[in-house]
């Protein structure tokens, strides 16, 4: 079987980040080495392929259907989806649970791995609540979600839910709290709807809900991407910017105001996943119930 897996790359010279260099066959050989430490967050869950032929700044086409020619020990699983133009479609989604599976995505020209927040056995139950921050555009715009991030992880505190931060690897901060695979999409949309709500009103002018720009003060802090059927682009996913950035996991004492996305390469990320291990093993490991963080939220507001 394992001879049957190899994956043959193709256009391995081809650049794919024009600013700096970096090669299909560079992007290959990092998720070859950061491979078993991603594959775990992506294990089950529906994968869509968001494909770069051209490089990070050609034409980009999003891709939900495993494409025709997948190898056949890629797995797929079929669900209903909605189109935003209207009526349903069944799709194959394929999963990436394996290392030759993330590679056969970069040979397709992926870049970034964007997969489901629930896995395949419990679809509607997703395994987290994300808080998507997304800094004004302003000189100091990271610094401020910066300080958001940790407004959230205060309040998570408050309410006994742990969370694990990282940067988004493009713009933003992802900070991500695990739970038990009880509570519904609705549900945690609503926690986290409720949750930035809340954090609007304690520091106005810092965070907000608002989600057209020209209406925005301060850090938008997108409780909308708890949906299912979302993607989120993976820890330790490569993100298609100039630097090839990755979506990298901190320590919350390492979310200094100095931090930039930037600062965290393929280089960075491969030595702190040899030095720290991954630093989120407990958004697999650790979930917590939603409910009880629920009702201690209803006591703030």
């Amino acid at each position: 079987m394992a001879s049957s897996r190899v994956i043959n790359l193709t256009s391995g010279d081809r650049v794919l980040f024009p600013e700096d260099g970096i090669s299909k066959g560079d992007l290959f050989e990092y998720y070859r080495a950061a491979g078993p430490t991603l594959v775990p967050h992506l294990q089950d869950r529906p994968f869509t392929m968001k494909r770069y032929p051209h490089g990070i700044h050609g034409e980009v086409f999003f891709q939900k259907q495993a494409p025709r020619g997948i190898p056949d020990w890629i797995a797929t699983r079929q669900f209903t989806t909605h189109p935003r133009e209207g009526g349903s479609r069944l799709v194959d989604f394929p999963l990436l649970n394996s290392v030759e599976a993330v590679l056969w995505m970069v040979q397709m020209n992926c870049v970034d791995m964007n997969a489901w927040y629930s896995r395949v056995d419990k679809p509607h139950r997703p395994d987290f609540v994300l808080f998507d921050l997304d800094p004004p555009d302003e000189p100091d715009g990271f610094e401020q979600a910066i300080e958001v991030a940790h407004l959230i992880r205060a309040l998570l505190d408050e309410l006994e839910l742990p969370g694990y931060v990282k940067t988004s690897g493009a713009d933003g901060i992802h900070v991500v709290a695990p739970i038990t695979r009880r509570s519904t999409f609705e549900e945690t949309y609503a926690f986290a709807e409720a949750a930035s709500r809340l954090l609007e009103r304690r520091h106005d002018g810092l965070v907000t809900t608002e989600w057209l720009k020209k209406k925005r003060r301060g850090v938008l802090v997108d409780h909308r991407q708890n949906g299912w059927g979302k993607t989120i682009a993976s820890v330790y996913s490569v993100r298609p910017k100039p630097g090839a950035p990755v979506s990298t996991p901190l320590r919350w004492e390492e979310l200094t105001s100095d931090v930039r996305p930037r600062d965290f390469t393929m280089a960075v990320a491969l030595e702190r996943i040899e030095r720290h291990g991954d630093l989120f093993a407990p958004v697999l490991e650790e979930p917590r119930p939603l409910a009880a963080a629920r009702r201690k939220l209803e006591g703030l507001e």
